[in-house]
């Protein structure tokens, strides 16, 4: 009898020391999982930046490339949606930035300022508003 109570209570010793390291190691799986969200939080981010760099380059290039080949009034418009879609896209950036969801648990990882994500981004659009200027009221085409 003594010795079936014994191997209970090592049983029971054996089983709290594996709860806790099952506890650890699901806590630690959330952190890295809260880790990998910031990280494709941060491929997104830099996916619409990347984008609307494109869309801007295109939006400019489009009135120099444009020239002579197609009417002015078509080189505006697609200048225009170019260049306003860039805009649209470096605001997309820091929304889905900031505004991403329920906060993951604590991860390892910092966040990206979003003082810094704004004011990046807000540079940008006004980038890409001084190339909408540029395409609406500067020469189309020519030397």
């Amino acid at each position: 009898m003594a010795e079936a109570v014994q191997e209970i209570k090592d049983s029971a010793h054996t089983m709290k020391a594996s709860t806790a390291e099952m506890k650890d190691s699901a806590d630690r799986r959330t952190e890295l999982a809260a880790d990998r969200t910031i990280f494709a939080a941060e491929r997104t981010y830099a996916a619409w930046v990347r984008t609307g760099l494109a869309a801007l380059a295109s939006g400019i290039g489009a009135k120099k490339l444009l020239a002579g080949v197609v009417p002015d009034w078509m080189i505006v418009i697609t200048g225009s949606l170019l260049v306003l879609f860039s805009a649209f896209c470096f605001g997309a950036a820091v929304w889905r930035q900031i505004f991403a969801g329920a906060p993951p648990p604590r991860p390892d990882t910092p966040r990206l300022p979003p003082v810094l994500l704004v004011f990046v981004n807000g540079f940008l659009v006004l980038v890409a508003l001084a190339a909408l200027f540029s395409i609406w009221f500067g020469r189309t085409g020519g030397t």
